[in-house]
Parts: structure tokens; sequence; C-alpha cells
């Protein structure tokens, strides 16, 4: 194999490395020349990975990297003849089972049949109603739906690929406003509470954005002295994105 070792190639691979750890460090430095700073990572309100429910192979793929996508949308097909054939087969065999019933009814009626023909083809009954409903659930397994309007993260499949049970398809976060992650020296608790405001500046935008303590963990790090918080920045601001990090400053422990 060829082997790239122009300088090209190398200051290539310098600027990508240098570019992907820059706003790491740049929080770094913030946090290190400012003591009242502490370093913060944007997060999602939901985020999941959806998988196959089902053995099958994808009709219908409806998503892209960074899509919008709406509460309740399609966002994979899988191919369903098979589950869809045994359903039909289901539903002759509870109609079946239904005449059945009706004539050990009539037979009943005339002496000709007894209780435990009856309780029987009643069983009968109840059984294929199960099954039906067993066969509708798994239709249900064809589709992967998107459990609530957000974007998509990462998609792990391709159109008319063969899938098994438990292969994630895709992940997906939430839209509106984000969630701020962040550790705070252990000394500040008795100043933080839910509502507490902090100032978030993130690297990426340049800009400042306010936000309240959301939540406050019940555990404080033995090591670190830390305790991690959660906080809900005040809008929904386009330009902002899952991932992006900066500082965060509290104003009224300053």
């Amino acid at each position: 194999m060829r082997r790239l070792s122009s300088p090209f190639f190398c200051a290539v691979l310098l600027s990508a490395g240098f570019n992907a750890g820059h706003a790491a460090k740049a929080a770094s430095d913030d946090a290190q020349a400012d003591p009242n700073a502490m370093r913060v990572l944007l997060a999602p309100k939901m985020e999941t990975t959806l998988s196959s429910q089902m053995n099958g192979t994808i009709s219908d793929l409806n998503i892209t990297l960074g899509k919008r996508v709406a509460k309740g949308a399609v966002l994979a097909q899988l191919d369903c003849s098979e589950v869809l054939a045994r359903g039909n087969v289901t539903k002759a065999e509870l109609n079946m089972a239904k005449q059945n019933l009706a004539a050990k009814h009539g037979l009943q009626q005339l002496d000709a049949a007894g209780e435990i023909e009856v309780a029987l083809a009643t069983t009968e009954v109840e059984k294929a109603n199960g099954a039906l409903a067993l066969n509708k659930a798994q239709q249900g397994y064809c589709k992967v739906l998107a459990p609530f309007s957000g974007r998509v993260a990462k998609v792990y499949v391709k159109a008319y690929q063969t899938v098994a049970a438990g292969t994630p398809v895709v992940d997906l976060v939430s839209d509106g406003p984000l969630k701020v992650r962040l550790n705070v020296p252990s000394t500040l608790l008795k100043k933080m509470k839910p509502g507490t405001r902090l100032d978030v500046s993130i690297h990426e935008t340049g800009n400042t954005y306010p936000a309240r303590v959301s939540a406050i963990n019940a555990r404080v790090d033995a090591v670190a002295q830390t305790v991690e918080l959660e906080a809900q920045l005040d809008a929904a601001n386009p330009e902002l994105i899952a991932g992006m990090s900066g500082v965060a400053r509290f104003p009224a422990a300053q």
C-alpha cells in the first residue's frame, strides 16, 4: 500500500487535530484564567438510540444525518410481507374457531353437544384472538417511529440492509432548549438550588446565554470534591447544537 507522507498531507492531519481539540482547550484555558468559570457541555433534553424490534430487510429509509423529524414520523420501514401473511392465516383461523363455536352452541340446544365441547370451542376462539393480537403487535415492529420530535444525530443502517432484532437504526436528539451539564466545587453547594442563575459562554458561537440550574446531583464526588449540575437554557437558540462546549459563571457566587 502506498504511504502518504507528503508535507501537505501531514499539515492536513495536524490542522484537523488542532481544530478538534481547540474548543476543549479554550474551555480549559478560560477555566484556569478565571476561577469562577466552570467547563460546561451542551446536551439535548432527550436522546435515544432506536433499534429494530424484528428481523427483516429495510425497504424504506426516510432519514439523513441532521434531518428534523416530527413525533410519530416513520424513520424506517421493514419488509412486512411475512408478518402480514401470518396475519391473514390468523384471521382465517379465528373465523373458523368462531364458526365452530356457533355450531357447538347449536348442537347444545339440540342436546347433541355437551358443556365440555362448548368450553373447548370457546377456548379455541380465545386462542385465535390472542394470536391475532400478537400479529398486530408484530406488524407494529415493521416501522421505526420517532418517539419525540428532534433531529437525526447518527444513522447506523442503509436501505435494503437486512438487520436482526436489536440492531441500532438511528440516534435521535430532541428539539428545544438544550441542557447544560457541568461540575462545580462542592463548597458552592450552599449557594446552589434549582433556579439559580448562571451565564453560559459557548466557544463555538462566541456568545453568552442565560440559564438556570434545573437539577443537582444527590452525591458529591469524594475524590474531586465536586458535584454535578444540570441547567436549562432560558430559550431555544437555533445556532446551538448538542456537543458544543464552553464555560459557565455564577454571578451570585462571585
